[in-house]
């Protein structure tokens, strides 16, 4: 990967400027995709300092294969947009240019500086500042400065390493080669300030160890619970956004059990958090959810958050449906009305968009659909355009534990057969519907 001789072990926000050439180092450009070279060949041109920062250079460090590359630069955003006719500043927190080269977008961010110590004075109109909130959390952050500020600004010491792609060399302010090989996720500077700048940076600390198998250093871990009530402020659609990179990334199971760990997952889904502690079987259905998910993106298969987010909340909403059934509701009814609950519930943290939270709803009454093994609609069920991701939910239940009278194993078989054989077993099955609840067992104790 890279010479260690040549790195310090010992990572700080202040470190001295450690400068790996060509012939230390594993990056070659023929690993870095032609419209990031292009982009910073032509900032170069004019006169610009360009460097490939961020994931794709630890990525290429650690021997992989970046599909996403990410430019630094001094040159402003508008500098950049009109460099480039096929691009668009975005942002207003913070103000980037995503850049389209053919099918690739390249995301460039100017070289962002120190904060402003009148952070409350208001912004004059294209003035470039940063403002914080009274918690310390950055409103906006839109400061530009050097090379070195801009790594020292940057959250992780991994995450802070640049290429320059004209000599070929690495450059590292904050000691981030020595992370990469110590395996260790490390805040720049001290973790509570960085957490309160940010919250969501918690999140970001757990994603990156799950993802890259890394232990979290000790201080960055030690700030996090008395930190972690920051995230309540953090808007409802951020930490939808948040939770794609959580859990759509292809290490959902690991991301899982650290979010539990470090007692996250209750600013995301704070009722599932509640039932898991207490219910082992709803943590072995969420489990079993994120181990598929891995499995599935891992084979190039597709996966929806509409399913993963199915699976987290379905503790909530299968037990609301069975205090409804107890209540009197008949069970799709009660369904149907504890789903619009749990979702209802479930937004005021996570701002779900209704192209997820349908098919959601679909899953979860399809549950109580799969129950009836009798007349046509059984037979013509396999063929609706949701039974697919049901049945695939239905068997989770089982592998979890829940008691559902093998149901998964009679629609596997039932599924496989020609559309008259469906009708003949359905027929042969008619007077015998199976229960309509939606209570959760575990199969080994029904007792």
């Amino acid at each position: 990967m890279i010479d260690s001789a040549a790195v310090s072990t010992q990572p700080q926000a202040n470190a001295r400027l450690n400068v790996i050439p060509r012939d230390q180092h594993c990056i070659s450009r023929k690993n870095i995709s032609d419209g990031a070279l292009k982009v910073m060949s032509r900032l170069r041109g004019r006169g610009y300092q360009a460097y490939l920062v961020g994931g794709a250079v630890r990525d290429l460090l650690l021997g992989g294969h970046p599909k996403d590359f990410d430019v630094a630069t001094d040159a402003t955003p508008e500098a950049v947009h009109a460099l480039f006719r096929s691009s668009r500043i975005i942002g207003r927190r913070f103000r980037i240019v995503h850049v389209r080269c053919g099918r690739e977008i390249i995301e460039v961010t100017t070289f962002r500086g120190h904060h402003d110590s009148d952070a409350d004075r208001a912004p004059a109109r294209g003035e470039n500042r940063s403002r914080q909130s009274s918690s310390g959390r950055l409103l906006r952050d839109n400061v530009y400065g050097t090379l070195e500020e801009d790594a020292v600004r940057r959250d992780l010491t991994v995450n802070a390493l640049y290429y320059d792609a004209g000599t070929f060399e690495v450059f590292d302010h904050v000691h981030g080669l020595a992370d990469l090989e110590r395996r260790s996720i490390c805040v720049i500077g001290d973790p509570g300030l960085r957490y309160r700048e940010d919250p969501v940076r918690m999140l970001r600390v757990l994603r990156f160890a799950a993802k890259l198998g890394f232990d979290i250093d000790r201080d960055t871990a030690a700030a996090i619970p008395d930190c972690a009530h920051l995230l309540a402020d953090i808007p409802a659609a951020r930490l939808f956004d948040e939770f794609l990179k959580l859990f759509m990334a292809g290490c959902a199971a690991a991301t899982l059990e650290l979010l539990l760990q470090y007692r996250l997952l209750r600013f995301l889904f704070p009722h599932t958090s509640e039932r898991l502690e207490r219910d082992p079987a709803a943590l072995a259905l969420v489990r079993a959810a994120m181990a598929n998910t891995d499995q599935r993106i891992a084979q190039d298969k597709p996966v929806t958050p509409a399913f993963i987010l199915a699976a987290l909340l379905w503790p909530v909403a299968s037990t609301q449906a069975q205090q409804r059934q107890d209540r009197g509701e008949p069970a799709m009814l009660a369904m149907h009305h504890a789903s619009q609950q749990t979702i209802a519930e479930a937004a005021r943290h996570l701002s779900i968009p209704r192209r997820f939270s349908q098919p959601m709803r679909e899953i979860w009454e399809y549950q109580l659909r799969l129950q009836h093994r009798h007349g046509r609609r059984a037979a013509e069920l396999v063929d609706q355009r949701r039974f697919r991701a049901a049945y695939d939910f239905l068997l989770l239940r089982e592998q979890a534990g829940e008691e559902t009278g093998q149901l998964g194993q009679w629609w596997t078989g039932f599924q496989e057969l020609p559309l008259e054989q469906r009708l003949q077993q359905a027929r042969a099955n008619r007077g015998k519907p199976g229960k309509r609840s939606t209570r959760t067992r575990r199969a080994s104790s029904a007792t």
